[in-house]
């Protein structure tokens, strides 16, 4: 998925791999502040933390951590990646944090893989859920119903890209369940299908999209979910932090803030909307270090204690 954030995220494999051998946690740099683990050893204050590409969310939360825990004294880097590249570094300690894991369902895959290798820091948030999306007056209320009236939405479902689990369960789970296998299901990027989404409102045209909560498009279009009668896309999920093996041990402070951190339903549509909506032409950590201006509250809860 391509997120709306000013920072370029189209990384080759290639480049992935050399930018996660780059910035592993493994630093020679001894010029950089450091603190105790807990085991009288120094840990530099340097963090990695890797933002799934297209996962809105994660984006904002990603930068209201940097800019927290930078003004802590950490030296915070973002770098942004297809899902399984972030993994993948969390499980060689070339990255150290992943803000956006959603499960039981949707990474669950991820977690199978890499599970004994990283460490789940907590949930901030257990809302969270999958879904086709349609505008609200389409004539159609459930998935049930999609096939029928496939010609009414260009026999098209729009999706994002084939590496995220919204994807693979689409494809493994609701095309089959529905009989959707007549239907075309286009596979692009985040970007590719809000950009379908907002040219077919403003045409008044029919459209179905992958698309889950929480995301600021439900408050910017007047769209609905399909109703899922089978549970095709599962119950509701919880994003979680996980962290690579060892950050507990070596950063327990911020594990412990980690543990703690939560974001409301408001809180968090609120600051989607302000960063990555109504200000998308604007740098993304500008427009999130705003909002937390106006939302000290929020802020306070990324503050940590040594």
């Amino acid at each position: 998925m391509i997120s709306r954030s000013k920072r370029s995220i189209a990384l080759t494999a290639a480049l992935a791999t050399t930018l996660l051998a780059a910035c592993g946690s493994d630093s020679d740099d001894t010029t950089n502040e450091t603190e105790g683990n807990g085991n009288g050893e120094a840990v530099a204050r340097e963090l990695n933390i890797g933002v799934p590409a297209g996962w809105d969310e994660g984006v904002v939360v990603s930068h209201m951590m940097e800019i927290a825990l930078e003004e802590q004294g950490y030296d915070v880097t973002l770098t942004d990646g297809e899902i399984g590249i972030i993994f993948t570094g969390l499980s060689t300690g070339d990255m150290d944090l992943l803000l956006d894991a959603w499960l039981p369902i949707t990474h669950e895959s991820y977690i199978a893989q890499y599970g004994d290798q990283i460490e789940d820091l907590g949930v901030w948030y257990d809302e969270a859920k999958l879904a086709l999306a349609v505008n609200a007056d389409s004539d159609i209320q459930s998935i049930e119903e999609l096939a029928e009236h496939a010609d009414e939405f260009g026999n098209e479902i729009i999706g994002i890209d084939g590496g995220a689990g919204i994807t693979a369960r689409t494809r493994d789970h609701v095309i089959p369940t529905y009989g959707l296998e007549g239907m075309d299901f286009q596979i692009s990027s985040t970007a590719a299908m809000l950009a379908e989404l907002d040219g077919a409102m403003n045409e008044g045209r029919d459209i179905v999209v992958t698309l889950w909560s929480p995301h600021w498009a439900y408050g910017a279009y007047d769209i609905r979910d399909l109703e899922d009668p089978e549970g095709a896309f599962g119950d509701i999920e919880e994003i979680h932090s996980y962290g690579r093996d060892g950050f507990a041990a070596d950063h327990p402070e911020v594990a412990e803030m980690l543990g703690n951190f939560t974001l409301t339903d408001e809180e968090l549509s609120d600051v989607e909307n302000y960063a990555l909506n109504e200000n998308s032409d604007r740098p993304t950590a500008e427009t999130v270090a705003e909002w937390l201006d106006e939302n000290p509250e929020v802020r306070e809860r990324m503050n940590i204690e040594e």
